[in-house]
């Protein structure tokens, strides 16, 4: 959710500063015609103390009814194999209920309904929902509460809050302090594990991918945006075998540490053997790639430019998570490739 990364903006945007199928790998697998089995907590593991950016939260039992609020920690309970009772709606990229498709998949591949969603309205906290939900457990280590939200939530159970700043977890932290609240820490190395096995495998299918630059750009709004190697799009894609541009950081502005802004007039500045370019609609996109102040950037006149288009797309990958992570690798993949087969001609 990036520019200008209020909550509400984050999760559209970079949910633009703030991407195969894991679902199975998140899940108990089981034969067809058997029962799913929940996954246990680990023995020994409660009670459990979690430090956050409000202090400690205790979780005395395994939660059995988990609530999640803000990004990634839907999808990171999930993975583990758990289904919340209720979790947020989301505007960017989810469905007419609110739910992205990596969820909606995962708990049908799971066999599971969709729990609760609860409204988000971008202003407040949802406080009576939630505590019609009944949660032993509150997870929202991505997310913007402030310590009024948060004194109000814990009053309704045990909160994790994010560890550092708001909207900043980094998103394999979200999974690994899910697995700490659940009890589920073992389950949770095997879920990044997994994942780092698929982006592996991509890049020892993609050679070609080593050592090119790349930059990652959204041209909307009239503002140009420019994803800077911290930013999680960005570190997943250095992860198939690109470098970050020099470009990119010689033109970093330290507006913030994912992104920074660009005026049309220094387009022609960045210079990358890739650009990577996201656009909510191919219009959207298209204009950009149309308009007159691109047209100095080399990397349109080589054609070496991967488009990532669409709502889904863009918010599988800002930033991923356990689940969107594996749901759009072989599309992201997929571009880059084509980008990089353009580039070489």
């Amino acid at each position: 959710m990036t520019p200008a990364r209020t909550p509400a903006r984050r999760r559209q945007i970079a949910l633009a500063a703030t991407v195969s199928t894991l679902f199975l790998a998140g899940c108990t697998g089981t034969a067809e015609d058997e029962t799913p089995v929940e996954p246990t907590a680990e023995e020994g593991t409660f009670p459990v103390t979690i430090e956050h950016a409000f202090g400690s939260t205790t979780i005395e039992d395994a939660p059995e009814r988990v609530v999640t609020w803000g990004w990634g920690s839907t999808d990171a309970v999930v993975a583990l194999g758990v289904t919340p009772v209720a979790i947020p709606f989301q505007a960017y990229g989810g469905d007419a209920q609110g739910v992205l498709p990596w969820i909606r998949e995962a708990l049908e591949d799971a066999g599971d309904e969709v729990p609760t969603v609860l409204p988000d309205t971008g202003e407040d906290v949802p406080f009576e929902e939630i505590a019609a939900a009944e949660p032993d457990v509150i997870l929202a280590q991505y997310s913007g509460l402030t310590q009024e939200q948060y004194a109000t939530l814990s009053a309704i159970a045990p909160v994790v809050a994010y560890p550092d700043e708001p909207w900043s977890t980094p998103w394999r932290e979200v999974v690994t302090i899910t697995g700490q609240a659940l009890g589920l820490d073992d389950k949770a190395q095997e879920v990044l594990a997994d994942i780092d096995q698929q982006v592996a495998r991509h890049r020892g299918e993609h050679p070609e991918f080593e050592g090119l630059t790349l930059a990652a750009v959204w041209d909307v709004g009239s503002t140009f945006y420019v994803y800077a190697d911290e930013d999680p799009r960005v570190a997943f894609m250095l992860d198939l075998g690109f470098e970050n541009a020099p470009a990119v950081d010689t033109l970093d502005t330290d507006e913030s540490p994912f992104y920074f802004t660009l005026s049309y007039e220094r387009l022609d500045e960045l210079t990358s053997d890739v650009l990577v370019a996201y656009g909510t609609t191919p219009e959207e996109l298209q204009g950009f790639l149309d308009a007159p102040y691109a047209q100095v950037m080399p990397q349109l006149s080589s054609g070496a430019v991967a488009r990532l288009v669409g709502a889904e797309r863009i918010a599988s990958v800002s930033p991923p998570t356990a689940l969107s992570l594996p749901w759009g690798l072989d599309d992201v993949v997929d571009q880059l490739a084509a980008a990089v087969a353009a580039r070489n001609g």
